[in-house]
């Protein structure tokens, strides 16, 4: 299997997007621990289902605009499994409104949450792989941080942060054999994406030249590539997944 004795942990792994790659990481042979925020029935039931299918996986409830939390996370996961080979930063949320009304802390919200979750854990987990001279960290960025939408300031800044952060953390991990890349999913079904989804109805699939939404787990499969060694020659790259949307044109 592709991650076979990697040691993995996701953020957001509870729902969506993250949930599919708790699941994808663990089926290509990894020990996946994963952080969710208030679904404790979300995460028990996603350990139950991969641990009866003979995979190692373990959950923490943790807010990601925590930073303390975020240590305290990955030295309990060292703790018990002695490595970190994977930090798959998954976690994240959307906040929409123009920005003329836009709320204050709907803009600090998804800040806190999108990008600087992501740097929390980036940073707790950097030198644990540093030390081990081997690691893959994979952020979910999005199409919206490249392609504007209206109502979407706040979620747009977050994600071209995080497009951003990759570039250059990865550029200062690489001697050190620790690759860092994104991946951008255009529209993916899932529960944050529902109302925008169903606000478009069927002109979204018109604009979208595969025609349909994506699936959470087109995403994981992605991220899964990323993780491995088959990957081992990519590193600071987004990576588009999303159904030729990002062509532009009709």
């Amino acid at each position: 299997m592709q991650l076979a004795s990697k040691t993995a942990l996701v953020t957001g792994g509870s729902r969506g997007i993250g949930r599919a790659c708790v699941k994808a990481l663990a089926e290509a042979g990894a020990r996946v621990g994963f952080v969710y925020q208030r679904d404790q029935q979300a995460a028990d039931s996603l350990v139950a289902e991969l641990s009866a299918a003979g995979h190692t996986v373990r959950a923490w409830q943790a807010d990601v605009r925590d930073r303390a939390r975020a240590q305290e996370v990955i030295e309990e996961l060292l703790a018990q499994w002695e490595k970190l080979d994977v930090l798959v930063n998954s976690a994240g949320i959307i906040r929409d409104g123009l920005f003329a009304v836009m709320a204050d802390e709907h803009w600090a919200e998804v800040i806190d949450t999108n990008l600087t979750g992501t740097y929390n854990y980036c940073r707790a987990a950097v030198r644990p792989m540093m030390t081990q001279r081997w690691g893959s960290i994979v952020n979910l960025s999005s199409t919206a941080a490249e392609f504007a939408a209206r109502g979407q300031v706040n979620y747009a800044a977050s994600k071209g942060g995080i497009e951003g952060l990759t570039r250059c953390l990865a550029k200062e991990l690489a001697g050190r054999k620790v690759r860092v890349n994104a991946v951008a999913p255009g529209m993916i079904e899932t529960d944050m994406s529902k109302a925008v989804r169903n606000m478009a109805g069927d002109k979204l699939k018109e604009i979208i030249p595969l025609k349909r939404v994506g699936q959470p787990e087109e995403i994981a499969s992605v991220v899964v590539f990323l993780a491995s060694d088959a990957a081992s020659y990519i590193t600071g790259q987004v990576l588009r997944v999303d159904g030729g949307l990002s062509l532009g044109g009709y």
